[in-house]
C-alpha cells in the first residue's frame, strides 16, 4: 500500500468516525428530548382536567418518539449500512460504478493516457 492509499483510507476512516459520531450524538438527542418533552407534558398533563388535553397529550406522548425514532432509524442504518445501501440503489443510477468506469475509459482515450 502506497503513501496515496494509505492517505485515502485514512480520509475514509475518518468520515466514518465523524458520521458515528454524529449517529451517536443524535441518539442522545433522541433520547434526553424525548424524556424532558415527556416529563413537560406529563407534569403540564396534572394541573390542566380536559377530555381533549388528555386525549392531545397521549397521542402526542407516542407521536414524537414514533415520528423521530423513524428518522433515527434511517439515520442509523444509512450511517452503518452505507456501503451496501450505496451498492444496492446506487450502483445501477445513472452515475453508477458502470458509468463511471466507462467515463474514466473514454477520458484516458481521449487524452492518450
Amino acid at each position: 500500500m502506497n503513501d496515496f492509499d494509505k492517505e485515502k483510507a485514512y480520509e475514509e476512516a475518518k468520515k466514518r468516525l465523524s458520521e458515528e459520531r454524529a449517529f451517536y450524538t443524535h441518539l442522545v438527542a433522541y433520547v434526553v428530548m424525548n424524556l424532558v418533552i415527556a416529563f413537560f407534558k406529563i407534569k403540564v398533563g396534572q394541573y390542566v382536567d380536559s377530555a381533549e388535553y388528555n386525549n392531545w397529550l397521549f397521542w402526542n406522548i407516542i407521536a414524537t418518539p414514533l415520528f423521530w425514532g423513524i428518522g433515527l432509524l434511517g439515520h442509523g442504518l444509512w450511517t452503518f449500512n452505507r456501503r451496501k445501501i450505496e451498492k444496492k440503489w446506487f450502483s445501477k443510477s445513472v452515475y453508477g460504478e458502470e458509468w463511471e468506469k466507462r467515463k474514466i475509459e473514454e477520458i484516458m482515450k481521449k487524452d492518450d493516457f
